[in-house]
């Protein structure tokens, strides 16, 4: 079977099995792993937030 003909399949499925079929599909999406520089931003973002707080919506002068 080749993609092509599962995707035509999706067009013949009923709209209330939709779900179903993206949530077995999904299964076989292989997860993205985060870069070495994404890993050393996120912690260093979660050590800025652990020492200094985050900044409330309040705060920030949106205009």
């Amino acid at each position: 079977m080749s993609k092509e003909a599962l995707k035509e399949l999706i067009d013949v499925i009923d709209e209330s099995d939709l779900d179903t079929i993206f949530q077995v599909l999904i299964r076989f999406v292989p997860e993205d792993e985060p870069l070495p520089d994404e890993i050393e931003a996120i912690a260093a973002a979660n050590k800025s937030i652990a020492e200094s707080g985050t900044v409330s919506h309040a705060s920030i002068n949106w205009d």
